[in-house]
């Protein structure tokens, strides 16, 4: 579910700053655990997917099913 809390403004990626993954809001999973990332203060929006890969986020296990597109 994307979000316009914290530093998101209804993107469809969101990278986690503390472990460098990046979550697929539109395909979110309860272990993706997305609203403590960024109570944290951790988040960090992408709009595309490619622009996270460009900063070093790797996927999620779980909403990306860790691949690399």
């Amino acid at each position: 579910m994307r979000r316009f809390i914290g530093h998101t403004n209804g993107e469809q990626y969101l990278g986690n700053s503390n472990t460098k993954e990046v979550h697929d809001l539109d395909n979110e999973k309860t272990s993706c655990q997305i609203d403590e990332i960024i109570k944290a203060g951790h988040d960090v929006p992408f709009y595309i997917l490619y622009l996270a890969h460009e900063a070093g986020y790797e996927n999620c296990t779980y909403c990306k099913e860790d691949s690399t597109m």
